[in-house]
């Protein structure tokens, strides 16, 4: 099945929806495959048609987590007037990203999780996935923020993905060790996405 295809499947949404709740309970290590077949209802082999481990499971919610902000910056993109041409679409990855970032959510949860194990050949391979995936995903936001004139066409789009990366797991980890003195807004986020990496 093509991405695309899975993200309408009414088994792999209820599989990814069901393990995001188990995480939201009790956390990913005691998460489990039977746990989630147990709650689902969905048979052994359903749910080895979709992932073979839950690892590979967890990778599938960071990319459909992903995948919604960039459903949300095309949706923006749509929305885009003269009026809010500088901002509508960057501010809705803001949003996004600050939302991810959070202690409690499920996306920094498993983030956390992986990169805890990323000497398992298999985990490190989907962090390595994982990470390409957002890297290409930002890539394409940054080229279209140089189309519509909002990013400087002179900046180095690839070192402006490569950096948002960096930015986005730098708050992710922030947010584990504990809250600083500084507290870093949507807004900070919103004009560290604009800010032009020259070449």
């Amino acid at each position: 099945m093509t991405n695309s295809e899975l993200s309408t499947n009414p088994s792999f949404l209820l599989l990814l929806s069901t393990a995001e709740q188990l995480i939201e309970e009790k956390g990913c290590r005691s998460t489990t495959l039977q746990e989630i077949i147990n709650r689902t209802g969905l048979s052994k082999g359903a749910i080895y048609h979709y992932v073979s481990s839950k690892d590979e499971l967890f990778g599938l919610i960071l990319q459909s987590k992903m995948e919604l902000m960039n459903t949300k910056f095309y949706e923006a993109v749509q929305q885009v007037t003269s009026e809010n041409r500088s901002s509508l679409p960057f501010q809705v990855i803001a949003e996004g990203l600050a939302e991810n970032s959070q202690e409690n959510s499920v996306f920094n949860a498993i983030f956390v999780y992986l990169i805890s194990q990323k000497d398992n050949p298999t985990i490190a391979a989907i962090l390595a996935k994982q990470q390409q995936f957002i890297y290409d995903t930002v890539l394409q936001w940054i080229r279209i923020g140089q189309q519509a004139q909002v990013i400087p066409a002179s900046a180095d789009a690839a070192k402006m993905a490569s950096m948002y990366i960096v930015f986005s797991y730098g708050l992710r980890v922030q947010q584990q060790i504990g809250p600083t003195s500084s507290t870093i807004t949507t807004k900070d986020i919103f004009q560290m996405l604009l800010r032009p990496q020259s070449k």
